[in-house]
């Protein structure tokens, strides 16, 4: 697994704008989706695990770590807020402490029992700043200060607060406002070096970037794409004198050795080879000086260690030994530096290894030290490897390894033997060839003097080795106890320990910071101002009593200045004081439109727009909502559960009767769905009632009402599109008060005739009630005919509407005579005046649409002139009339 952890600085700086236009937290933000990206073409991203940190104090620093999950990671980064000072050096303590907090409760570091480099968690730290001061609460900082006090059980155990295995890139964002002059085609990125963080890059074996320009943020997130590797970091050091310079004859491309230049390169990706380059020319010495580049004496570099395919993880034999001889006299342990310092002699030797005897093979990073070996283009030789303190009684140790380049001069390799190696594969080799695993007395003599040189945690390995060999029970048991029974238990504790940890950090993860209760007033202004002399002449020329009042002004211990809570909503309609200034008009305007409604029943105390002004993310949560509903009502009497005695009894708690047994239930048969009437033919539903429907009440009881008409059923009444809400709800208000009265519908226009007739010849003049009903009816089919008309007229409106809107969007006309169709269309529109300016005007925002001016300038005189003829018609119209 790669831990892949996003530090995002989140200072107040970070909203500086850019000349892209956007904010360097927003680039921020893209730089991480980017990579991301990039990332997920390599096949080894599904082993990635991305975590996110801030520079807040924790808990709140921890956006995503070790059990949020993907989705968690991509809101949280998009919620990313900037305030606050510029608190890197506990940012990256707590970064470390996250990581750290697993290794050990894992034991992934096994203290005291040496190194292992299959044993890893390798982790890239990748952090997003600007590039400002370090702002703390003390001043600004010239260089990053880590926190010495720890959370992390066992963290005295190593020098530094991270791991070999845990790397720092810096993307340090120089964007700058106004576009920049030197736009540079070059893909190499500088270090930023002026800025505090590239030492912590250097120390951890990572680099940082300075980034300038967009095309610089996108070769540097290719950059570190590429950096994104499984291995461990270890400090090279050259001890001894330098080796003899070696002169390489090249002819047709190959050397005295028959190997090709261009074979050191195969392998090298495309952005690190030009960093070789560039390092190379920073280093190379100043023309006219015969100064030696000694860059490759010490070198802090990656080793990278290679997963299994088939078991999917690191797997290796030897460890890298410890810098101290074990001893199980030792009550504790001394603490060990994060990169091992691994010595080397510039001494040739020959590359020792024999048959069945496992040995671990690690690439090292391109840096000035392999550059150096692979120039010497000497594939068959070797240079040994030491670590100071392993042996008993050498300080320099005996080797465990040796520095090889490879065959074809493409890299340099790390080879791990068993420790002190030159004197055991000698010993092996004669056990197998000259006593065919039967060893005489000498020669377990001269192995168990080896066994005496050799560190106890050796044992397992080499024990696991020689049975793969077939030579087991060589290796005695008692040496596997590398470590104290103290230093044991200790060690179990620690895990322990941090176990309980890493749940405490994981529950923390996420919870709300306990607010801050307030600001208390500082006292160190109230003497001051008491003991000023025209303070205390002000209050005399004031009168009273002057002890009084300096008692009440010194009397301010117990005020606190409160802070506002950023996750209570603010209540507008119930405190004003919670609305902003800037929002103080649009608050207005909401409450108007709320007091100054026509209908009562819609009257609110919450604004529509922030009942809808939801996240999207939170748009499709409706458990919330259902929490919030009132539980509902019991029922008036509940009947208690009948319990079935019969039948299945799993089926107690449920409501459900075997059909067999209840002789209420019809079962359904063939003969009553092949005996049952087709249905009818199906009626359309009726439509909504016109605007101006006229509803009548009868003041007397009235007969059964007659069957509707057909005219009626089929629909002839057309909806009208142009209805407001508010006319709506007015017009139902009077259906909803008469919801008890009958309303009379008109009969058949059968019967019409018979009416007619019966007033025509007074038929029953003195009955009353005949004569209302026959009025009511009149009135009804006077209003029926009415909004027949209104039908007709706004059927014939529409389709002229269509007409019309069909020569304005027709093209190219821009004269005053190509509209003679559109204008023949206008002078047929029906109605009144109200309603035919009401159509010129649809007409004109429609043209508005196209920006038709000539067009427009026509229509407005047209309604003019429409104006002008109706207003003369009134005029000419007698007084009666009017």
């Amino acid at each position: 697994m790669t831990i892949i952890l996003f530090l995002v600085d989140t200072s107040a700086s970070m909203n500086q704008r850019t000349y892209l236009g956007t904010s360097l937290i927003d680039i921020a933000k893209a730089s991480v989706e980017t990579f991301m990206k990039i990332r997920s073409r390599d096949p080894n991203c599904r082993w990635d695990r991305y975590m996110l940190l801030t520079f807040e104090d924790p808990p709140a620093n921890i956006k995503a770590g070790w059990k949020e999950s993907h989705a968690t990671f991509v809101n949280e980064l998009k919620n990313l807020q900037t305030q606050g000072l510029t608190l890197m050096g506990p940012a990256l303590k707590h970064a470390f402490d996250l990581l750290n907090i697993n290794r050990m409760q894992t034991g992934i570091d096994t203290y005291g029992q040496g190194r292992c480099p299959f044993y890893l968690e390798p982790a890239v730290i990748i952090v997003i700043t600007d590039g400002g001061k370090l702002t703390t609460m003390n001043g600004v900082q010239p260089e990053i200060n880590l926190p010495m006090n720890s959370v992390v059980p066992g963290s005295e155990l190593t020098k530094e607060p991270f791991r070999w295995d845990q790397r720092i890139f810096g993307l340090v964002l120089r964007l700058p406002g106004n576009v920049p002059v030197d736009m540079t085609t070059s893909t190499y990125i500088p270090s930023a070096e002026s800025h505090p963080l590239d030492a912590m890059c250097d120390v951890t074996g990572g680099r940082s970037y300075a980034v300038h320009t967009q095309k610089m943020l996108n070769g540097a997130l290719e950059s570190l794409v590429q950096k994104v590797q499984g291995g461990v970091v270890i400090n090279f050091e050259k001890i001894g004198p330098d080796p003899p310079t070696i002169e390489v004859k090249v002819e047709n491309g190959l050397d005295s050795n028959g190997n090709s230049k261009e074979n050191q390169d195969i392998n090298m990706p495309p952005t690190i080879k030009l960093e070789m380059e560039e390092e190379r020319k920073a280093n190379s010495p100043m023309t006219g000086l015969s100064i030696p580049n000694n860059s490759w004496h010490n070198c802090r570099k990656l080793i990278y260690v290679p997963r299994s395919a088939q078991k999917g993880y690191s797997v290796g034999h030897w460890p890298i030994p410890e810098a101290f001889w074990p001893d199980t006299t030792n009550s504790t342990l001394p603490p060990r530096s994060a990169h091992p310092v691994v010595k080397f002699y510039c001494t040739p030797c020959e590359p020792m290894v024999i048959g069945n005897l496992p040995f671990d093979k690690y690439e090292l990073e391109p840096s000035p030290l392999t550059q150096y070996i692979l120039e010497r283009r000497q594939p068959n030789s070797c240079w040994q490897v030491f670590i100071n303190g392993s042996a008993k009684y050498s300080d320099v140790g005996h080797p465990f390894g040796y520095l090889k380049a490879s065959s074809t001069l493409s890299c340099v390799n790390l080879f791990l033997m068993p420790y002190n190696y030159p004197v055991l594969l000698p010993l092996l080799d004669e056990l197998f060839k000259v006593h065919k695993l039967k060893p005489t007395q000498k020669w377990r003599s001269q192995f168990d003097t080896y066994l005496k040189t050799m560190p106890s945690y050796y044992a397992g390995p080499l024990k696991r080795a020689l049975a793969r060999m077939g030579a087991p029970n060589l290796v005695p048991d008692n040496m596997d106890n590398s470590l104290s029974y103290s230093v044991i238990t200790y060690l179990k504790k620690l895990k322990n320990q941090a176990k309980i940890e890493m749940d405490r950090l994981i529950a923390s993860v996420g919870q709300k910071v306990t607010l801050h209760e307030g600001i208390k007033v500082d006292s160190r202004t109230k003497t001051s101002i008491l003991q000023r002399r025209d303070f205390n002449q002000l209050l005399q020329n004031a009168g009273g009593n002057l002890q009084s009042l300096k008692q009440e002004l010194t009397d301010f211990n117990t005020f606190t200045v409160a802070i506002a809570d950023k996750d209570i909503k603010p209540q507008y309609y119930r405190n004003p004081y919670d609305i902003p200034r800037k929002n103080l008009i649009d608050q207005i305007a909401r409450m108007r439109s709320n007091f100054l409604q026509k209908s009562f029943h819609r009257t609110k105390l919450v604004d529509d727009d922030q009942v809808h002004s939801v996240p999207v993310q939170q748009m499709g949560n409706y458990q919330d909502y259902l929490k919030k509903q009132p539980a509902p009502l019991r029922e008036l009497e509940t009947s208690p559960a009948r319990l079935h005695t019969f039948g299945n009894p799993f089926k107690v708690k449920m409501n459900m009767v075997d059909e067999a047994d209840d002789p209420t239930i019809d079962k359904p048969s063939k003969r009553r769905s092949v005996e049952s009437p087709s249905p009818g033919p199906k009626r359309r539903k009726v439509g909504p009632l016109p605007k101006d429907y006229v509803f009548c009440r009868s003041p007397t009881p009235t007969p059964p009402a007659s069957p509707v008409p057909d005219h009626i059923m089929e629909g002839d009444f057309s909806p009208q599109p142009d209805y407001k809400e508010d006319d709506f709800e007015e017009n139902n208000v009077p259906e909803q008060e008469d919801e008890d009265q009958p309303l009379i519908i008109a009969e058949p226009e059968q019967d019409h005739s018979k009416k007619n007739h019966i007033k025509e010849n007074n038929v029953s003049p003195g009955d009353a009630e005949n004569q209302m009903l026959y009025n009511s009816l009149n009135s009804r089919q006077r209003s029926i005919n009415n909004s027949k008309k209104d039908s007709l007229i706004w059927t014939h409106n529409t389709r002229l509407k269509h007409s019309v809107f069909k020569e304005l969007k027709k093209p190219g006309r821009s004269k005053w005579n190509d509209y003679d169709n559109l204008f023949h269309h206008l002078n047929s529109v029906q109605g009144n005046v109200e309603l035919k300016c009401a159509f010129v005007r649809d007409v004109i925002r429609e043209a508005g649409r196209f920006k038709k001016k000539v067009l427009i300038q026509m229509l407005e005189q047209f309604q003019t002139s429409l104006m002008q003829v109706e207003g003369r018609k009134r005029n000419s119209l007698p007084m009666e009339t009017r």
